[in-house]
């Protein structure tokens, strides 16, 4: 079985994520795409702004891909309250699906800087990495084809190109805040939990 898992903080998840998980299924041979809301990104340890509770990020994901039936969101990182290094969670999915092609998705800016990851090497020696590309005209092209191979000394590397979504998670947050409307952006039910619960309001 081909497993492909896509962390983040997902704070809050939107439809650039909900988009990014169709495509890579249709351009791909996976069976299953594991939705995994980090519990604190060892990137974003200082972090001024209070995110989003872990229990609401993670139920935010639920009602977002609710609708794809070969997605699963899986609470293994936050239910281990720490911070979510990769190479951990690949570790315990290599473990529990000894048979499986394990894939882990990321966005080209990580690719760039992966080997700044912890133990990165045995990431790629555990699992392929899909590493999407939006088509955006910002994205370097040749660069990320360098790096790329770079790795491949280590373990399989995709590159697979993606349509670009116009908004992110923080210029959401910002929208909140500002009483403006982010039913465009959102799963209805997502926007109604963020509602409901008064999330990014201050």
């Amino acid at each position: 079985m081909n497993r492909a898992i896509f962390g983040g903080s997902f704070d809050p998840v939107h439809k650039g994520h909900v988009n990014l998980v169709q495509q890579i299924y249709d351009k791909t041979e996976l069976d299953e795409i594991i939705i995994m809301p980090t519990a604190i990104s060892p990137f974003k340890q200082n972090m001024e702004r209070k995110p989003a509770s872990a229990e609401d990020r993670l139920e935010m994901c639920r009602l977002a891909f609710a609708d794809m039936n070969f997605v699963t969101v899986s609470d293994y990182e936050i239910s281990l309250s720490e911070v979510s290094y990769t190479v951990n969670t690949i570790r315990h999915f290599r473990t529990l699906y000894p048979d499986d092609n394990l894939f882990f998705i990321m966005g080209s800016d990580m690719l760039l800087s992966f080997e700044r990851w912890k133990n990165f090497e045995e990431i790629l020696s555990m699992c392929t990495l899909i590493a999407a590309s939006r088509e955006d005209g910002e994205t370097d092209i040749a660069e990320l084809e360098a790096q790329a191979e770079r790795l491949r000394k280590y373990g399989n590397v995709m590159l697979l190109r993606t349509d670009a979504y116009e908004v992110s998670s923080t210029e959401i947050r910002e929208k909140i805040k500002n009483n403006s409307d982010v039913s465009c952006y959102m799963h209805e039910n997502v926007v109604k939990y963020i509602l409901e619960n008064k999330l990014y309001t201050d």
